[in-house]
């Protein structure tokens, strides 16, 4: 089934669904070509949260990108509200598939007929969740990293996926500062995001088995590498239980990967150390910004 692709995209909003440490990062990004973007939460506080973060960051962040000029972003707990003409909805709300066809079906049903429905899901294919969609031809993986510090975007069809979405998109994102790539065929973990699920559980299986510690290897990889971090705070500012919940789900499909990098992820997220957000992860020096 064909699509009819949304026109008029800069002068129609982005809705960003899930304002959580990557929810609010990606609502900035489509914030700095001078346009609105619409930041649904259910929870008041998050949205509040997240727009102090747009505030301060908008500025710098538009003014290092071509063209840029910072935009508006507003938050709301009203869905309708957040949909209402977006040519494009990005979901990021927490890695747990059943919330994911929860969204998704409730987006099919209230999004405009041209609306793109993309999700920012990092583990879960997009195919996993639109099958009972009416318009499975405008779903999508778009998979951001931690902008505006990495850009880098993942696309990954969800099976169905209508070629003129891809070469829209394609086209479109670089002008908000973000770089796409697409994915030729279904990859859990996308691209990128496979070659550092490898290099992040090593990394933790290390700590795990008392070879070294955050901090040292932290330190070994900014030399070797020539990084200004490394491993541990990146998973820090992702948010340990997402790195937990991703890491999960490679478990699921292959219970043949070591048990000890989930083990010592339990260990901080069951004691609420999630990393920058909540003030404490593998690192202890942050202010928490949930």
């Amino acid at each position: 089934m064909s699509f009819t692709l949304p026109t008029d995209t800069q002068s129609r909003p982005v809705a960003v669904i899930g304002a959580g440490t990557l929810g609010r990062r990606i609502a900035m990004m489509f914030a700095t070509r001078g346009g609105t973007v619409r930041l649904f939460d259910s929870v008041q506080q998050a949205g509040d949260n997240a727009l102090a973060y747009i505030k301060e960051q908008l500025p710098h962040v538009a003014a290092g990108i071509e063209g840029g000029t910072p935009g508006t972003v507003v938050a709301t707990t009203d869905l309708g509200e957040a949909l209402a003409d977006a040519w494009l909805v990005v979901e990021a709300i927490p890695e747990r598939l059943d919330l994911k066809k929860e969204i998704f079906a409730e987006l099919d049903r209230t999004a405009g007929p041209d609306t793109i429905l993309a999700s920012n899901s990092s583990s879960y294919p997009t195919s996993q969740f639109s099958g009972q969609l009416a318009r499975p031809e405008r779903v999508l993986n778009m998979h951001f990293y931690m902008p505006p510090a990495m850009t880098a975007v993942d696309l990954m069809s969800s099976g169905h996926t209508d070629r003129g979405v891809f070469d829209l998109l394609l086209r479109e994102l670089p002008h908000y500062g973000v770089f796409p790539f697409e994915a030729h065929r279904e990859s859990t973990g996308f691209i990128f995001n496979r070659i550092w699920a490898a290099i992040k559980r090593e990394a933790l299986s290390v700590v795990a088995e008392g070879v070294s510690n955050p901090a040292d290897i932290d330190a070994m990889w900014k030399i070797n590498m020539g990084t200004p971090q490394g491993p541990f705070r990146l998973m820090d500012q992702v948010g340990l239980d997402v790195v937990l919940d991703i890491e999960n789900h490679y478990a699921a499909e292959n219970p043949h990967l070591p048990t000890g990098p989930r083990e010592l992820l339990h260990g901080y997220v069951d004691a609420g150390h999630l990393g920058v957000k909540t003030g404490r992860g593998f690192y202890t020096d942050y202010t928490p910004t949930a």
